[in-house]
């Protein structure tokens, strides 16, 4: 995996991204290591982030390196009308990975194809989000055991959700059960349920998450997305759809936990916070692990 650009959670193999959980394990035990002193990561997010931008920083000063970048391209040359390709070769001139989020799809594709060193897409409008499918699929396996034969709930905004159609095809290399819930506007793109097709998997689509509740493993909360729609009114029809209260938990499976890849909005209420059984915040501080590992492997520092 040294110095390849991780742009589509297909990039990596079952074996390599089952490898990259391994070492994760490993920074969970033993999270600061001064391994990353002679590099530097520059981090482009020309769309906002909190836990993305936060947990990569937050991954790489305590592997010891350096950070260049930006969580505004307002304040950069991209104001001024600089293009893509050429803020990503000078970038890449300063830095040795770069890790891109970027409101258009296909742009972190692009980006991997003029750039002299690796890219890490951290989200591409509604495509893809490789690293949260990790660190997602660090958490599930952290929380189950296992990532095989599990009955996996995705709830909310599935149409221009890129956790939930990264983590839904990774997940069809593991034998999954996929219960689909969303208004009509949002269903899974078909694009993505022919991956759970190709593997003849199950799947099934629902409106009502009391129909699903108590049958999963794993209930993947999401928000409704304001910025994902073109109209304001179709979001204020349907931003309210899905709202977990813990009440709802009372006959749910022993083992079920709840993640989100947040931020929520008010999908999940405050007091199913303190239900043992909600695990979302745990599920934030695993992608600091999942992207020590990451960068450490693209890197060449960690086999």
């Amino acid at each position: 995996m040294k110095n390849r650009s991780l742009v589509s959670i297909n990039d990596f193999s079952k074996k390599e991204q089952l490898h990259i959980l391994e070492l994760a394990a490993e920074f969970e035990k033993k999270p600061t290591q001064k391994i990353l002193e002679d590099f530097v990561v520059a981090t482009l997010f020309f769309e906002p982030s909190t836990r993305t931008r936060l947990s990569f920083e937050t991954a790489v000063n305590r592997l010891g390196g350096k950070i260049i970048g930006f969580s505004d391209a307002s304040s950069t040359s991209v104001k001024k009308g600089e293009s893509l390709k050429d803020t990503i070769k000078t970038v890449a001139n300063y830095s040795d990975l770069i890790v891109m989020r970027h409101p258009v799809e296909g742009s972190a594709r692009f980006a991997s194809e003029v750039s002299q060193v690796p890219i890490i897409n951290a989200g591409d409008g509604a495509n893809q989000h490789p690293t949260q499918t990790l660190l997602d699929m660090y958490t599930i396996k952290q929380t189950q055991g296992k990532l095989d034969n599990l009955h996996i709930a995705f709830v909310g905004d599935l149409k221009y959700g890129r956790t939930v159609h990264s983590l839904v095809i990774a997940l069809t290399n593991f034998n999954c059960t996929f219960h689909l819930v969303s208004p009509f506007e949002l269903k899974l793109p078909s694009a993505v349920k022919m991956h759970i097709k190709e593997k003849k998997l199950e799947y099934y689509q629902y409106t009502s998450m009391e129909e699903v509740i108590d049958k999963v493993d794993i209930l993947y909360m999401t928000r409704i997305q304001r910025e994902r729609f073109s109209d304001p009114m179709e979001y204020e029809k349907i931003k309210n759809s899905y709202v977990l209260r813990n009440e709802m938990l009372n006959n749910t499976k022993k083992n079920l936990k709840i993640l989100h890849p947040l931020p929520r909005v008010n999908e999940i209420d405050e007091d199913v916070d303190e239900n043992s059984k909600a695990y979302y915040f745990q599920q934030a501080l695993n992608g600091v692990f999942v992207r020590q590992a990451l960068i450490t492997t693209i890197l060449g520092l960690k086999k």
